[in-house]
């Protein structure tokens, strides 16, 4: 066990009882190998549990989500292009990647972008109905 010697000792002052001294000591000659593996796995796990709650709930670190658009019209809050159908002729071929130097229409850039990401993005191809 941890502790190897409890002591108490009292006495009795006029007719109450008065604890004068608890004494405990604690040995480390008495843990075994099993109880040290024991304790310190404990602790290592308390530890990690701890650190894992503490990141978790009240780190003020803000997971960052990996933003799509790196470079192109930064200024604004919002990049939107519009188009007339009647401009586009028999067919239009526009960036979904936003890596494309001749932005909004497409120029293979997505093509290292799914290399490196692993992603599957391509363009989006408009196109007149044939008759």
């Amino acid at each position: 066990m941890f502790y190897k010697q409890l002591t108490l000792s009292y006495r009795k002052d006029k007719g109450s009882e008065t604890y004068t001294s608890i004494q405990t000591v604690m040995s480390s000659n008495t843990l075994s190998k099993a109880e040290w593996v024991t304790a310190i796995s404990l602790t290592a796990g308390t530890a990690a549990v701890s650190i894992l709650v503490y990141q978790t709930f009240f780190s003020k670190k803000k997971s960052s989500k990996p933003k799509v658009n790196l470079d192109l019209q930064k200024d604004n809050p919002k990049v939107v292009h519009a188009f007339d159908i009647e401009d586009l002729g028999d067919k239009a071929v526009y960036c979904r990647c936003w890596r494309s130097k001749k932005f909004p229409l497409c120029d293979g850039a997505h093509t290292k972008h799914n290399e490196e990401t692993g992603d599957n993005v391509g363009p989006l191809i408009i196109k007149r109905k044939e008759a």
